[in-house]
């Protein structure tokens, strides 16, 4: 490719530029009306052009002119029989998008204009009598309402997957023993159930936040025209209605400029990429040769090119890394919008990119999480040998000094930690220490002390409510079977 001649190519693209502004007006500035005579220059176009991206709100659109064209003709506002030429030619042009064979134009840019104008090319008059009553600014915000909405009910769905996936594993493994860590140190045994447990209350929550939200933002912009309302008899209850919202917006400004919905969708959903960062890095270190806990199929690892023997847990790496793109996306937006007045600006254009790419990659992130979760395969051995190394039962030794010869938890957390170096210093675990050995630190210590130092015993003796033990687990995993069906 040859190297670009700054001064030349820069001469050109002003002849270019300047060529355009004298040509006749482009079809965008048709649908603006008389206001411009001449068509926008090359890097207006580029900079101001959407379809690219906002092609995904076409059925969105589709549905809304529906629901306007249907209010308009009950209303009086326009005849019943340019409203069945509207949805006609509407029906026809979600058969070509649907087919492939729509004519997109940058020219027109974006789906709103796009349609507007390839309806008026079908059915005439009609079709212009289409915009009455209401305004691009206030189509947008319900198509893009839309749209959030509908995804957000698609993750609500996936959530309830994936925590099905979580309690078939948690089912499973009432009493099946791990180690629990923190700092990522061996630290109490607990069981494998009870870990998985813990993420399907973490996505629950995620579940409530998606649902919460979508109650909010659940009101209908349309009929809100440019920022004022408009002076046509318009019935904005039937519109919504029809469109599955809940009631019209309450202000006309608000109705237009408002993108607090899909910011809140946006860090409803960070906070769930959040939580499926989490699990996948527990996947990738139980995965590991170090560790050993779980192996997974074919189906969600990978090969190496040079090292036959890996087994890369790429999958969830991957999800992992994509809670970037989704916390981006949210920063983003809150940027986009932290300083705009009322009502509606241009710079909302650059709202709806990061919302695409975040939901992309949660969806897609959910989806593979949920089959993760569900091809696990747990390694009982591993794990309780791990639930028994570096003196995991320590506290259970220091709470039985406490229950059985009433000593002050410090004073017993004293004495364990004189053990557990006299153990250390045998190579011994607790279990394996002779009762004479540590009688020489406590006399009192009689060999009841045993029932509490085995991983199994001291995951079963946590029986206070959400606690680890088997019993407590069995009951959370029959409560979740209940609500989750």
């Amino acid at each position: 490719m040859a190297p670009r001649n700054v001064k030349t190519d820069a001469k050109k693209d002003d002849a270019d530029m300047s060529d355009n502004l004298d040509k006749k007006p482009s079809k965008s500035q048709t649908m603006w009306g008389g206001r411009f005579a001449a068509g926008p220059s090359v890097l207006m176009q580029a900079i101001n052009v959407s379809i690219s991206f906002d092609q995904r709100l076409a059925e969105h659109d589709i549905a809304g002119s529906k629901a306007h064209s249907d209010m308009l003709a009950v209303q009086g506002i326009i005849s019943a029989k340019d409203r069945d030429a509207i949805h006609a030619g509407l029906a026809e042009i979600a058969d070509e998008i649907e087919a492939g064979t729509f004519p997109f134009s940058d020219e027109l840019e974006d789906i709103h204009l796009n349609i507007e104008a390839r309806l008026k090319d079908k059915i005439g008059d009609a079709g212009a009598r289409l915009h009455t009553g209401r305004s691009r600014n206030d189509q947008v915000a319900t198509d893009f309402r839309l749209w959030v909405r509908g995804h957000l009910d698609v993750f609500i769905h996936q959530l309830e997957t994936l925590q099905s996936a979580l309690l078939g594993q948690a089912a499973a493994h009432t009493d099946t023993i791990m180690p629990g860590f923190t700092h990522l140190q061996s630290a109490q045994p607990v069981t494998f159930g009870h870990h998985m447990l813990a993420y399907l209350e973490m996505f629950a929550r995620d579940k409530s936040r998606f649902e919460d939200c979508r109650a909010r933002m659940n009101e209908s912009p349309l009929g809100a025209a440019a920022l004022a309302g408009t002076p046509y008899p318009i019935d904005r209850d039937m519109t919504a209605n029809a469109l599955g919202f809940a009631r019209p917006m309450a202000n006309s400004l608000d109705a237009v400029s408002a993108r607090d919905f899909a910011l809140e969708a946006l860090a409803a959903a960070s906070i769930c990429a959040t939580h499926l960062s989490r699990l996948s890095e527990e996947i990738v270190i139980w995965t590991s040769a170090q560790f050993g806990f779980i192996t997974l199929s074919d189906a969600f690892t990978t090969g190496s090119s040079i090292m036959p023997q890996k087994r890369n847990p790429d999958a969830a790496e991957l999800i992992r890394a994509k809670v970037g793109r989704i916390v981006g996306a949210l920063t983003s937006l809150m940027i986009v919008m932290k300083g705009l007045p009322l009502a509606y600006s241009k710079d909302m254009q650059e709202d709806k990119e990061p919302v695409f790419d975040a939901f992309d990659a949660l969806e897609l992130g959910l989806a593979a999480m949920a089959g993760m979760v569900a091809d696990m395969a747990p390694n009982k051995d591993a794990l309780a040998k791990a639930a028994g190394a570096a003196f995991s039962t320590a506290t259970d030794l220091a709470d039985w000094l406490v229950m059985k010869l009433n000593m002050p938890f410090r004073d017993a957390h004293h004495v364990t930690g004189a053990i557990v170096a006299l153990a250390e210093k045998q190579g011994k675990t607790l279990d394996a220490l002779s009762l004479a050995d540590m009688q020489t630190i406590e006399p009192r210590i009689t060999d009841d002390v045993y029932r509490v130092l085995t991983p199994l015993a001291s995951a079963s003796s946590r029986t206070s409510y959400g606690g680890t033990a088997p019993s407590e687990v069995e009951k959370q995993v029959k409560k979740w079977q209940s609500i989750l069906g």
